[in-house]
């Protein structure tokens, strides 16, 4: 996930900081996986959107800084592109670099799932956040705790430190550590628009 991060699993291990291009990264550590699995049981208490099937979101991946996240509704014929995001994911093109490489793609056969999603996370990530699923890449490393998200404090707002703080210094605010990373403007209009029509069930991720 992240320079920033993103199932439920406590380790002892203590947090390692990774700089990119100047600006630190953190990979995943034991505090975001209880952060996790307590906002993943608390999810499921909070009224939400409906759940559907007439959208999807598509990761194409272009490089690690620069890529497309798109909202996706099914039609007859071709599936109509809704809105397109740009997004980075990962600070390597090797999809089985833990805590570093980009996004395992994910097809037709095997989507990832979009599993739950918060306005207010509190963890080593904050506020506007999007859960998907654990993925094997090709030689069967399992990538887990894998977000969309960006970088603001839990409340939405930014803040003071790198982590909470989007700068639109060049490409460097769109290192994760192996996640989705989208900019505060673009998560929110994004959330803004599920929110509206309907949470997907699936994410696809192509080249």
């Amino acid at each position: 996930m992240r320079k920033n991060v993103w199932s439920a699993r406590i380790v002892p291990l203590a947090l390692a900081a990774v700089f990119v291009g100047g600006l630190s990264a953190t990979t995943a550590a034991p505090a975001q996986a209880r952060t996790a699995t307590k906002a993943s049981a608390q999810t499921s208490a909070q009224a939400s959107a409906r759940v559907t099937d007439a959208y999807y979101l598509r990761f194409n991946k272009g490089s690690v800084t620069n890529s497309r996240l798109e909202l996706v509704k099914r039609t007859p014929g071709r599936d109509k592109v809704i809105k397109t995001y740009k997004a980075g994911s990962g600070q390597v093109k090797n999809t089985c670099a833990v805590g570093k490489g980009w996004l395992p793609n994910a097809g037709a056969s095997k989507p990832y799932a979009v599993q739950w999603h918060r306005k207010n996370f509190d963890g080593i990530i904050n506020g506007f956040v999007i859960k998907i699923s654990d993925r094997k890449c090709h030689n069967g490393t399992k990538r887990t705790e894998l977000f969309i998200h960006s970088e603001m404090k839990p409340n939405g707002k930014q803040g003071t430190i790198e982590s909470e703080r989007w700068t639109n210094s060049g490409p460097n605010d769109y290192y994760s550590n192996g996640c989705i990373k989208l900019n505060p403007t673009n998560i929110k209009d994004l959330f803004k628009r599920l929110d509206r029509v309907g949470w997907p069930k699936k994410m696809y991720v192509v080249n």
